[in-house]
């Protein structure tokens, strides 16, 4: 049994929290939080305790689930006391920081892997793999959706590092993950169109990137911060043998038929319900990684090339200009 301990008592720490609970091969050692309220009452629903912060690093690994300034310090601290680490998205805001916390995880030789947690839901994770062996041919060109169903407020705008790092990241890390190559040239146009406040904070809500690799595969990313139709994630990908397609997730299939046509229901209201599953596929590739050596991926480089991905997004925006790579 693996002991995890937990840092990090929010929206995103107790889906992992209960997660580990539940997990055959896993033991919730603790959760730590800044609120201790919050860590007790989370700890107490998945048959645990509240632990202080220095003990969540005797645990055999951490689950890095806190704010984004905290993250590149606990990864270092956890390297430090030779735990293996799990850490949401992103390991910092700087390009700077997280070499220099990389670097330090490198020396300690401890497992590091980055919550990009789309590359583990099933209907991704299926594309990819008739992607990679070439039902469609060769890859000319990918298309991402992703729109949130509601922005959040202007409070997290200010702190997220904008809608390219905080938001489109997830979103570029699939694009590397599906092109196959790394992108040479990225072009991003963005816009605040939906709330004003977010514009006001100096934010986007609304923008889009095309990427394009050396061999001359183009991927394009729609990002909007409204969809009142629900949570809106698709993946388009086009071949010279033809296509694949992963579309929107409802919570049952059941169609109605009428004089106006046909209906479905809505999407899925967010990304605690449409990812449900890959959060849980996510650990156990955790897991693995850590009791059986599997490899821990997406790791940190993986993290690192997204940020450098998302900062060149915001640069562009911002210059009305492409950037090379």
């Amino acid at each position: 049994m693996l002991s995890i301990a937990v840092i990090g008592a929010g929206r995103i720490g107790r889906i992992h929290a209960r997660n580990i609970a539940l997990h055959p091969r896993a033991r919730l050692a603790g959760v730590s939080d800044t609120d201790s309220q919050a860590a007790s009452s989370l700890a107490e629903s998945c048959g645990a305790g509240a632990i202080p912060l220095e003990e969540a690093f005797k645990a055999d690994a951490v689950l890095i689930g806190s704010p984004t300034p905290t993250h590149a310090d606990y990864i270092e601290r956890a390297a430090a006391a030779g735990c293996a680490v799990f850490c949401e998205k992103p390991i910092d805001l700087s390009i700077a920081r997280v070499r220099d916390c990389l670097a330090v995880v490198e020396r300690a030789g401890t497992p590091l892997m980055v919550g990009f947690n789309r590359r583990f839901d099933p209907s991704f994770a299926s594309l990819r793999r008739r992607l990679s062996a070439g039902e469609i041919g060769n890859l000319e060109l990918l298309t991402i959706t992703s729109r949130d169903p509601a922005p959040p407020p202007a409070s997290y705008v200010a702190q997220s590092g904008g809608l390219f790092r905080d938001m489109m990241i997830h979103d570029l890390d699939m694009a590397r993950f599906l092109l196959g190559e790394e992108p040479v040239e990225l072009y991003a146009a963005a816009s605040a169109l939906v709330d004003k406040a977010i514009g006001e904070a100096g934010d986007v809500d609304t923008a889009v990137v095309t990427l394009k690799t050396a061999s001359g595969k183009l991927c394009q990313i729609s990002n909007s911060r409204r969809a009142t139709y629900g949570y809106d994630q698709r993946i388009e990908a086009h071949g010279s043998e033809g296509l694949l397609r992963a579309g929107n997730m409802t919570s049952t299939t059941v169609e109605a038929a009428g004089r106006n046509g046909f209906t479905t229901e809505p999407a899925l209201p967010f990304f605690l319900e449409r990812y449900d599953a890959a959060y849980r596929a996510e650990l156990d590739a955790f897991v693995a990684a850590v009791l059986d050596g599997t490899p821990a991926g997406p790791g940190g480089e993986d993290g690192l090339r997204a940020l450098i991905l998302a900062d060149a997004a915001t640069e562009s925006a911002r210059s009305g200009r492409p950037v090379s790579l």
